[in-house]
């Protein structure tokens, strides 16, 4: 029996050689084809050299040796971790910051740095204890922008030399220790103790000038009052002695009159016809002649008039005693309008040495600032001045009510 040939079968036919063939062909095309996004650009290196920066749309590379590193184009966030510094005036705390940078340059920040982000944000956190610890304490508080522009300018220099922009830098929080907090709180509430005291002392004070300029206003109008009271019964009783005095004067000459009646009735009822009369009585016979004698006899004069005569009044005044009225009215009278704003610059602190609180309590906030240098600088501390004030003001309000 013999055997002949038998013809070898291949394990992979061709169907199969077709579809490894059109695997790598889909494969080294994937390869080919790279997408950059609009918001990005990638590098570009084949067998690990650099060759370009591919730019947004479809681009086609060496498959299998090319490999891509994209860099995102747009502003992007970096959160500072929160970092503990130790300020000028030795003073703990703690703060953290937030940074935005753009990628201006993307070849040299593929090729400059490692990873831009770690490399600008750990500069970012020593830059912050740096500047933190050239500043006092209420500077680090007070003083955001200052801090923020001082990193920013820190960040820049080396930033630039990796292709990357610094836009902005806020610091979100700087937190001091407890200790230097509850020290803070109790200045702050010690500090409006003060001014409230202050403000207070002001009160009482600027009360008191206005008490007593009111007390000096009534002790006026009633000093007027009682001046006009006085001349009024001075005048009174001018008037009342000199008509006493003539009345008393016009009742002794009717007594004189009447007497001499009497006598001369007596002389008539006498025998002898030859008289002889004093002139006083022959003055008051005629004086009285037509009630005597019923005859035409001129009246030569009459009784004197009770009143008085132009050296009587001057004497007295009674001429002048309207226009003395007059002016002691002027006097008296006082313009509402002006004791209302006599009063109100009285309240404002015009016209006496009254200031205003703020200012007091700036000038106190210098005077003790000035000695505290001063006595920094010598060795003692200045004595306080509060009780000279005082009793300086004690006077000032005692000459007002005066």
């Amino acid at each position: 029996m013999a055997f002949g040939p038998v013809p070898l079968q291949p394990a992979f036919g061709i169907p199969t050689v077709g579809i490894l063939v059109l695997l790598l062909a889909i494969v080294t095309v994937y390869q080919m084809v790279e997408i950059v996004d609009a918001y990005e650009k990638k590098a570009l290196t084949v067998f690990g050299e650099y060759r370009k920066l591919l730019q947004p749309g479809i681009s086609f590379i060496p498959p299998f040796v090319s490999r891509t590193y994209a860099f995102d184009m747009r502003t992007q966030t970096l959160d500072v971790p929160r970092q503990e510094a130790i300020t000028r005036d030795n003073s703990p705390v703690t703060a953290d910051a937030v940074v935005y940078i753009k990628v201006m340059d993307a070849k040299k920040a593929f090729l400059e740095v490692d990873d831009y982000k770690r490399a600008v944000s750990n500069l970012a956190q020593t830059t912050l204890r740096a500047v933190i610890g050239d500043m006092e304490l209420d500077d680090t508080l007070n003083k955001r922008q200052e801090i923020n522009g001082r990193i920013r300018r820190e960040l820049d220099e080396p930033t630039d030399e990796w292709g990357v922009r610094v836009e902005s830098v806020e610091v979100r929080e700087v937190n001091p220790s407890k200790d230097v907090q509850q020290a803070m709180e109790q200045q702050t509430s010690a500090e409006r103790r003060r001014r409230a005291m202050i403000l207070e002392a002001q009160g009482e004070r600027r009360s008191a000038v206005e008490q007593a300029e009111g007390e000096k206003q009534s002790n006026i109008i009633r000093a007027q009052g009682e001046k006009q009271s006085q001349i009024l019964e001075a005048q009174g009783d001018a008037i009342s002695t000199v008509l006493r005095a003539k009345s008393a004067e016009s009742m002794g000459e009717r007594a004189i009159i009447e007497k001499g009646m009497e006598s001369l009735e007596t002389i008539g009822q006498g025998e002898s016809t030859t008289f002889v009369l004093p002139q006083e009585l022959t003055s008051l016979l005629g004086r009285y002649g037509r009630q005597l004698t019923d005859s035409d006899v001129q009246e030569s004069a009459g009784l004197d008039s009770l009143e008085f005569d132009a050296e009587t009044r001057e004497l007295l005044g009674l001429d002048d005693i309207e226009e003395i009225l007059g002016q002691i009215d002027a006097a008296t009278e006082m313009d509402v309008e002006e004791l209302e704003q006599e009063a109100e610059a009285i309240k404002r602190g015009a016209g006496t040495d009254i200031k205003d609180a703020d200012d007091v309590i700036t000038e106190v906030d210098e005077e003790t600032t000035m000695s505290g240098s001063e006595a920094v600088g010598d060795g003692t501390v200045p004595p306080e001045d509060s009780d000279d004030e005082s009793e300086e003001a004690e006077p000032a309000v005692e000459k007002e009510r005066e």
